[in-house]
């Protein structure tokens, strides 16, 4: 794949970024839709903290540069194994759900 070199800009507030522990994923025929939110302790409600829509080229795009990446931070990191977080269902059911 050709790498392209892209000036961005990222304002202080952004650069802080979000914190999620959640995603779920949906998609139509034309869009999918990544909604990044965080479950706490004790907070019945899990709020979206940041909702990202995109076409179904670049949603495959992202999936090939995540694993790119997964792969890469494991190389040199060790085996990222899962856990069993302290929510319903392991909270892993949302991950993935079309």
């Amino acid at each position: 794949m050709k790498q392209v070199g892209i000036d961005l800009e990222l304002d202080e507030i952004t650069a802080q970024g979000v914190y999620s522990n959640l995603a779920i994923i949906s998609h139509s025929a034309s869009e999918f839709v990544i909604d990044f939110a965080a479950m706490l302790p004790g907070v019945p409600k899990a709020k979206v903290k940041s909702r990202v829509i995109l076409t179904p080229e670049h949603a495959k795009r992202l999936l090939m540069s995540l694993q790119d990446n997964i792969t890469r931070y494991e190389s040199n990191m060790g085996q990222i194994k899962f856990r069993q977080p302290d929510m319903p269902n392991g909270g892993y059911n949302k991950i993935g759900e079309a």
